[in-house]
């Protein structure tokens, strides 16, 4: 079972590779053949299912759980400590790449700029 499911997973790959050539399309991550691109959504679409569906849900309607979803990726994106970067959110992280490379004072999230 395992083999035929691996042999599915390396045809569907083949194929995948062979439709973008057609196209004349580049993939954007990973090579072709591999599953290493895959970790990553995985490993976000599994934080989704346990911080925003298991604990909000269950959703009465479809847009009902399209807004939890929005919220959450918002959440994600801009307000969550991420322990990648220290522990602190990427709006925090992003200032202070900002301020590095621009020694000149930036403004605040929320601030406005003078310019």
């Amino acid at each position: 079972m395992l083999r035929q499911s691996i042999e599915s997973a390396q045809y569907t790959a083949i194929r995948y590779a062979e439709r973008l050539a057609d196209a004349g399309a580049i993939a954007s991550i990973g090579t072709v053949g591999d599953s290493y691109d895959n970790a990553l959504a995985e490993s976000v679409v599994g934080l989704y299912k346990n911080e925003c569906v298991k604990i909000d849900g269950p959703f009465r309607s479809a847009d009902d759980l399209e807004l939890a979803t929005l919220s959450w990726v918002h959440w994600f994106n801009e307000n969550r400590l991420h322990s990648s970067i220290g522990y602190r959110t990427p709006i925090e992280a992003e200032e202070q790449y900002y301020r590095e490379i621009n020694p000149r004072q930036q403004p605040l999230s929320g601030e406005l700029a003078l310019h």
